[in-house]
């Protein structure tokens, strides 16, 4: 496929949006999230997200391996993007965090492959690390929304985000679905060069619940609105893990629900890391859900041991990206 062309077509269709929708200059001089790079990205250049404001998605498809409520028995309509404000030093998705992998698109593909998520059978459309697209991902539902998209909208990300971008998105998202990573600074600082991750994430999910209100589920169990807090246990952070699970129930008790996961795996990049080497423990994994079921939490969801064998880890190809 000429790539060239495809950005072509992109920068055109961003010149004719402007025109219409103001919200894209939100892409000059970005501010969108805590890093505040205000890198001008309509102009082509890239901010600490390593995007410019042309749309870049890796990969779309039906995912069976979220939250049960999330994935049902057809799957999630997840849309992977290119690029992220984060940046964790030990990223699963790393090819794509650091924008190695991704296919241009327009903001018009962007509408087509939700609506081809709903063709397929998807429960909702699952949009992974978005952040940094937020008005674009905002015109384009709101166009799939007028052709027919019916199914709830996910917002699934790092957390590390301002509250007022989480307020633009405000009666376009049903379902926050937010990782909470750290809690104590060092962590932050050493894994992802944000000793203030957890300052923003707390206010970003304050916001997110104040949006969605109680969770709200179909006959058949599926979630229609409501938050789902995610937590990726670490090797060696189970104290940090206890802490966020502890704040996060003290905060917002049962009107969230809790996702303790132990599917994390150790990348190539990271195999030296006295820590991030290994693999979580049965024991460590145990001790912070146990702690969990000690404070009460009830709305939660934990996984099975051999749930950290298998591979979270899609082939980013541009399948369901790419219109062929």
């Amino acid at each position: 496929m000429n790539w060239k062309k495809e950005i072509e077509y992109a920068k055109r269709e961003l010149e004719e949006q402007l025109k219409q929708n103001p919200l894209l200059m939100q892409y000059k001089e970005c501010t969108l999230c805590p890093r505040n790079c205000h890198s001008d990205r309509l102009a082509g250049k890239q901010g600490v997200c390593k995007e410019s404001a042309i749309l870049y998605g890796a990969r779309a498809y039906l995912h069976q391996w979220e939250e049960p409520c999330l994935s049902g028995e057809r799957g999630s309509g997840t849309i992977f993007f290119s690029g992220c404000s984060l940046g964790c030093s030990f990223c699963q998705n790393g090819n794509i965090a650091s924008a190695k992998a991704g296919y241009p698109i327009t903001i018009e593909r962007l509408t087509e492959i939700c609506l081809e998520q709903q063709e397929r059978g998807a429960h909702n459309i699952n949009l992974v690390t978005a952040g940094h697209y937020i008005p674009s991902v905002i015109l384009a539902i709101k166009k799939a929304k007028g052709r027919g998209l019916t199914i709830p909208i996910v917002y699934n990300t790092s957390s590390y985000e301002k509250r007022e971008t989480i307020q633009l998105l405000k009666g376009i998202v049903d379902i926050w679905l937010p990782d909470f990573k750290y809690m104590g600074e060092p962590m932050a600082r050493e894994y992802a060069k944000a000793s203030d991750y957890s300052k923003w994430a707390k206010e970003a999910l304050a916001e997110m619940v104040r949006q969605a209100n109680a969770p709200v589920f179909d006959e058949d169990g599926m979630m229609k609105r409501g938050v789902i807090v995610r937590h990726l246990v670490l090797p060696g952070g189970v104290e940090d893990s206890k802490n966020i699970i502890k704040y996060l129930y003290e905060t917002y008790g049962d009107s969230i629900y809790i996702s303790i996961m132990n599917q994390y795996t150790p990348m190539a990049y990271v195999k030296d890391h006295p820590l991030l080497g290994r693999k979580v423990t049965k024991q460590e994994y145990e001790e912070v859900v146990d702690y969990a079921i000690e404070l009460g939490v009830e709305n939660g969801f934990v996984q099975e041991e051999e749930t950290a064998m298998e591979s979270f880890i899609p082939e980013f190809d541009g399948n369901g990206i790419i219109k062929r």
